[in-house]
C-alpha cells in the first residue's frame, strides 16, 4: 500500500512538472537562457525615431540568432554617460552605445571629421561615407586603437539647432552665450568658432542647467531637444544645421570577436539595417517637430547660414583635418 501511494505520487510530481513546463511554453516563455547578451545604452528616449530603430535591430538579432543572443535597450543613459559606457566596452563588457565620431576621435582621429562643420549637405552623403572603404580603414584602426568594434555608423539624428533665449542671425549674436555642447574637441572648436562659450556637460543635464541658468543655450537636432522638453526653457531655434549628426552602435572588441563568425555577421548586418529605419524615422519626424515646437510657443527661425559655415571653416585646419577633408570629399564624389 506504502509503495503504491509513493508511486502515486510520484507521478503525480511529474505530471504536475510537465504541465507547468507545457504551460510555460504556451505562455511564450523561452525554453533556454540566451547564449550572449549584448545592453545597448543611448541617451536618447524611447519616443525618439532612433529608438525605434534600436527596437528594430533587438528583434531582428534575436530572430536571426534563434533568441541565441538577447538585446536589452537601456534608453536615457540608465548606464550611465557614453564616455563610462565606452569605457565598459573597451574592458570586455556586453555592452554598446551609440556615440558620435567626436568621443570617438580621441582614439582614432579620423572619425572626428564625422561631426565636423558642415561636412555633409544630407544624410546620403553621410551614409556614403561610413559604408566606404574609408571609413572601414577607420574601423580597423579604431579596434587596434582602443578596443572598440563599431557595428554600424549610418545612425542620422538630423541636424543640429541653436536653442537660445534670444533671436540669432550671425555669429557675433553668440558674443558671451554659455552653450552646452559635447566634450569632444571638433564640437568644442565648432561651436567657439560660431561665436559661443562651449560649456561640455552630459545631455542629462542639459535642462536643469539652462533651468538654473548655469547655461544660456544648447545645439541639438529636434527630436533630442524635444524628447527632454527643451522648450520650456528656451525661446528661439536658429536652424543653423552647423553639424549632421551621424551616430554609431559601437561595442567591445573584446566581447566581439568571441562570437561565432555567423552572429558577428548579424551584428553588422542588422545593425546597418536598423540604422537606416532609424534614420528615414528620423528625416521623416522633422517637420512635426518643428511644427510641435510652435505650438509651444517657440520661434523658428531659417536663416542663412553663410556667415556660421564661413566662420567654421577654420576648424578642420585647426585640428589638421584639411587634408582628411580632401579625402572625404573625394569619397563622397565617386
Amino acid at each position: 500500500m506504502i509503495h503504491t501511494q509513493i508511486i502515486h505520487t510520484m507521478w503525480k510530481t511529474r505530471l504536475v512538472a510537465l504541465a507547468t513546463i507545457a504551460a510555460a511554453i504556451a505562455l511564450g516563455a523561452p525554453a533556454r537562457a540566451a547564449d550572449w547578451t549584448l545592453n545597448v545604452n543611448t541617451a536618447l528616449t524611447v519616443d525618439d525615431p532612433l529608438y525605434k530603430g534600436l527596437e528594430a535591430f533587438k528583434a531582428a538579432v534575436e530572430q536571426r540568432t534563434q533568441n541565441k543572443l538577447e538585446v536589452k535597450l537601456f534608453p536615457g543613459s540608465q548606464l550611465g554617460p557614453d564616455e563610462d559606457v565606452l569605457e565598459q566596452a573597451r574592458a570586455g563588457g556586453s555592452v554598446a552605445v551609440v556615440v558620435d565620431g567626436g568621443r570617438l576621435a580621441a582614439y582614432v582621429k579620423e572619425l572626428g571629421i564625422l561631426g565636423a562643420p558642415y561636412v555633409a549637405k544630407d544624410f546620403d552623403e553621410l551614409r556614403k561615407l561610413v559604408t566606404s572603404p574609408l571609413f572601414e580603414e577607420w574601423v580597423g584602426k579604431l579596434r587596434n586603437a582602443s578596443g572598440h568594434q563599431i557595428l554600424s555608423f549610418n545612425w542620422f539624428q538630423g541636424q543640429r539647432h541653436l536653442l537660445t533665449n534670444r533671436a540669432v542671425a550671425k555669429p557675433a549674436d553668440l558674443a558671451g552665450v554659455r552653450m552646452r555642447t559635447p566634450g569632444a574637441p571638433v564640437w568644442l572648436e565648432t561651436i567657439r568658432a560660431m561665436g559661443a562659450t562651449p560649456t561640455p556637460m552630459p545631455w542629462a543635464e542639459v535642462y536643469s542647467a539652462l533651468q538654473l541658468k548655469a547655461i544660456d543655450a544648447v545645439e541639438a537636432q529636434h527630436p533630442a531637444s524635444w524628447g527632454s522638453k527643451l522648450y520650456e526653457q528656451v525661446k528661439f531655434i536658429t536652424k543653423t544645421g552647423h553639424i549632421n549628426l551621424i551616430t554609431g552602435l559601437v561595442t567591445s572588441r573584446i566581447w566581439f570577436d568571441k562570437l561565432p563568425a555567423d552572429v558577428q555577421k548579424v551584428l553588422r548586418e542588422e545593425a546597418l539595417k536598423a540604422g537606416d529605419i532609424a534614420s528615414r524615422g528620423t528625416i521623416d519626424s522633422l517637420a512635426r517637430y518643428e511644427k510641435q515646437f510652435k505650438e509651444k510657443g517657440l520661434t523658428v527661425a531659417d536663416i542663412d547660414v553663410t556667415p556660421f559655415r564661413e566662420a567654421t571653416k577654420s576648424v578642420y585646419d585647426k585640428l589638421g583635418y584639411g587634408d582628411l577633408r580632401k579625402q572625404v570629399e573625394a569619397t563622397l564624389s565617386r
